[in-house]
């Protein structure tokens, strides 16, 4: 969770490259780069801020959930805490012609970043929201090892000799998947009922989304809470265009970035079929499309982030989806 945005060199800035079981720090001392390493736990944080103090801005790449126990220790402590999509790091050191990788010099790009740019300070997430995403989790797992059991009896099936405690074994597998499945979304969906009641109200009033998209999409925007226009979703879910042209001669096909948001961009996919028909301005809009001759999936991608762009404003306006929503969210 964000909140208000840090103007640089207000702070003494420390670039911390965090991997699973090390820091790498980089601070100044006395206008000289200074570097440390620590461990990746408490007795490595407490060296940290003994270090570098509580009135340093601490900027960090977003490592998988390597970076989340420091950046809850240092908030707890009191200190201003800056998490930054590893993407925008990489793109950062491309574009100042950076050679060479380390961790040393990975936390000096990330200070120099902390130092350069406005960068927003980094708040945990609520308690419930981190739950579910939790949850979330689990039941991707969950579904992966469902899907690869029902592939093994399948292969199974085929097979000229079968050994029936073999399939059963599946069988009884597949049976106590689906029962954990079931008993984790349902609890998701709950807890996500109770924390967003009103929103999943507004969103599933949108044709083509129901209550479980909503609920996922409420998880997805972190409530909608530090979302301040629906581009910011759009990027997000990695539904951008992206088109790969160059001078007269190369021209690519126009694709999706599909950098983060799997699991949403799949079930607003989904979505997308009853959209189209339903819902009034993405009828409109996939039509238009097909006409001019674009290809079907890409015309359904574009009904995907017309359907973002409704829920950015019918959850941020407080007003439920409309007949008359094609003109409400042009």
């Amino acid at each position: 969770m964000l909140k208000v945005m840090a103007t640089p060199a207000k702070h003494i800035v420390v670039g911390i490259d965090v991997s699973k079981e090390t820091l790498a720090i980089c601070h100044l001392v006395e206008e000289k780069l200074q570097h440390l390493e620590t461990e990746n736990n408490q007795a490595g944080f407490k060296q940290l801020v003994k270090q570098c103090g509580r009135d340093s801005l601490y900027v960090m790449e977003a490592t998988g959930i390597y970076y989340l126990q420091l950046a809850y220790y240092l908030y707890k402590e009191g200190a201003q805490v800056v998490v930054v999509n590893p993407v925008i790091i990489k793109r950062y050191i491309q574009m100042h012609l950076g050679k060479g990788k380390s961790d040393k010099k990975d936390a000096q790009w990330i200070r120099r970043y902390g130092e350069q740019n406005q960068v927003a300070y980094w708040q945990p997430e609520e308690k419930i929201i981190a739950e579910c995403r939790q949850l979330e989790q689990v039941i991707e797992q969950l579904i992966k090892q469902k899907n690869m059991v029902i592939n093994s009896l399948e292969a199974l099936e085929l097979q000229p000799v079968k050994s029936q405690l073999a399939a059963k074994s599946l069988k009884q597998m597949l049976n106590t998947l689906e029962k954990q499945i079931k008993q984790l979304e349902d609890k998701l969906q709950a807890n996500l009922e109770k924390a967003f009641t009103q929103e999943i109200k507004l969103l599933s009033s949108i044709p083509g989304i129901g209550k479980k998209t909503a609920g996922m999409l409420l998880l997805f925007a972190g409530g909608f809470r530090n979302v301040n226009n629906y581009r910011q979703l759009i990027a997000k879910a990695g539904l951008s265009p992206r088109e790969y042209t160059s001078g007269s001669s190369i021209r690519g096909k126009v694709r999706i970035t599909k950098m983060g948001g799997s699991l949403i961009r799949s079930k607003l996919f989904m979505c997308s079929f009853s959209a189209k028909k339903s819902n009034a301005a993405c009828k409109a809009l996939y039509e238009r499309l097909v006409v001019k001759g674009k290809n079907g999936k890409l015309a359904l991608i574009a009904v995907c982030n017309k359907l973002l762009k409704q829920a950015f404003a019918i959850v941020k306006s407080g007003i439920p989806y409309r007949p008359d929503f094609a003109t409400f969210s042009a």
